[in-house]
């Protein structure tokens, strides 16, 4: 381990956290997608209120819940490779010698890499497992709702507001775990050398900042009218920190 690998390290690990903080705590937040779309999940509940037939909001919770279940057995694979390249250092170390750009490395630090991405791709699949976890408590949730005609009752609204709140918990843990799987394709580049560790982390940071702030699923929201219905601010204090 070199300095260059630990300044490029620490770089990958600040940059994480970094880009958390300001999707999820930051004064931006509110800007970004996400936060447009828990929005959404709210009115997305008080509709559902307002419905006797609930066939329709069983299937988005379906799809959602199926949506979480794949990712995480597709993390349980990535995870299992994973492991699998501490049985293959020698072979792996032969083919990162030919590749350009690369650097050598010892066999310790070629495990310690492929621990590191042990531990992201372990954190993935907790955070899909608990992903779909919480969406299966959502959808019980709706089940508890009560039938339009009791839509008035400070009963139903509450309801309702807790079904949005365990959607968006669900949906927080969802977005962690896609988060997760990018900043893995990037610390790829660590096997190569440290600066293309770097160079991969400030191209994902750059894509996940533009898909967040400036892309057209955002513009296709339209513009942000301020629609914080009863209940978002909620949803706030419900924000899972479990990491």
């Amino acid at each position: 381990m070199t300095l260059a690998d630990y300044v490029g390290l620490t770089f990958f690990v600040v940059a994480w956290l970094g880009y958390r903080f300001m999707v999820e705590e930051s004064r931006f937040a509110t800007r970004g997608l996400n936060s447009r779309m828990h929005r959404m999940r709210h009115l997305w509940m008080q509709q559902m209120l307002s419905r006797d037939l609930r066939m329709i909001d069983t299937a988005i919770m379906g799809t959602l819940q199926n949506g979480a279940a794949f990712f995480a057995s597709s993390s349980i694979i990535a995870l299992g490779g994973a492991l699998a390249l501490l049985r293959s250092g020698d072979e792996a170390l032969a083919f990162l010698a030919d590749l350009p750009l690369s650097v050598p490395v010892s066999r310790t630090a070629w495990e310690t890499k492929v621990v590191g991405l042990v531990i992201i791709f372990g954190y993935t699949f907790f955070k899909f497992a608990w992903s779909y976890r919480l969406f299966n408590y959502a959808a019980i949730l709706m089940g508890a709702t009560p039938m339009a005609i009791d839509r008035e009752r400070p009963e139903a609204v509450l309801a309702a507001r807790r079904a949005a709140n365990m959607s968006i918990a669900a949906a927080r843990h969802f977005n962690r775990g896609q988060r997760s799987i990018f900043f893995a394709l990037a610390y790829l580049g660590w096997f190569i050398n440290p600066y293309a560790l770097i160079v991969a982390t400030s191209g994902v940071l750059a894509v996940m900042w533009r898909r967040q702030f400036s892309s057209e699923a955002l513009a296709a929201l339209g513009p942000d009218d301020d629609l914080r219905p009863e209940g978002d601010m909620a949803a706030k204090d419900l924000r899972a920190r479990d990491e």
